[in-house]
């Protein structure tokens, strides 16, 4: 049987000013993802160098990336692990691609949002686009690492997973 995955979810400084949290997270619900970490909190620096990494540099230029870490520390965050079958694609579906401008409505970020990087890049900013998920399990396991102890993951199953994805699991998973 297959096993869940776990992804990370950051809802970004721009999803709490607008005050769509609630909306984003009932998106996930909604598909059956369980919640197994989640927190507020406002990012410091080295934490959010950690998330953005030199590989953001090294595709997107050290600039880019500036801006980037500023972006998450420019106020308060909400991380969060999910939990559930192919969780990570799933929730990569869901979010939509990174350029606001660009994903599909029905999308979070086609729905919420409509940024372009060039406006971004423009002004000397970060993308504001929401929200973000990890793109493969690696940085799915290292991301959860940057912003959650494993103290701090609670596993569980809440009935209404029974019929969406609880029938994918071995019994005590």
């Amino acid at each position: 049987m297959r096993k869940p995955e776990r992804t990370l979810i950051l809802l970004k400084p721009d999803s709490l000013q607008r005050g769509i949290t609630g909306e984003i997270l009932t998106r996930f619900e909604r598909v059956g993802a369980r919640i197994v970490g989640l927190k507020l909190l406002v990012s410091k620096e080295d934490t959010a160098s950690r998330h953005y990494t030199e590989d953001v540099a090294r595709r997107r230029g050290e600039d880019v990336r500036r801006a980037m870490i500023q972006m998450l520390m420019s106020g308060p965050i909400i991380a969060m692990v999910l939990e559930g079958v192919d969780m990570i694609e799933v929730a990569r579906k869901m979010v939509g691609v990174t350029e606001p401008k660009s994903a599909l409505s029905g999308t979070i970020r086609g729905d919420y949002t409509h940024v372009s990087m060039e406006t971004a890049n423009e002004s000397g900013l970060g993308i504001f686009n929401l929200i973000h998920a990890s793109g493969n399990r690696e940085e799915a396991e290292t991301e959860i690492g940057v912003w959650f102890k494993p103290e701090e993951l609670v596993s569980h199953k809440p009935d209404y997973t029974h019929y969406t994805i609880g029938m994918y699991y071995k019994d005590g998973e």
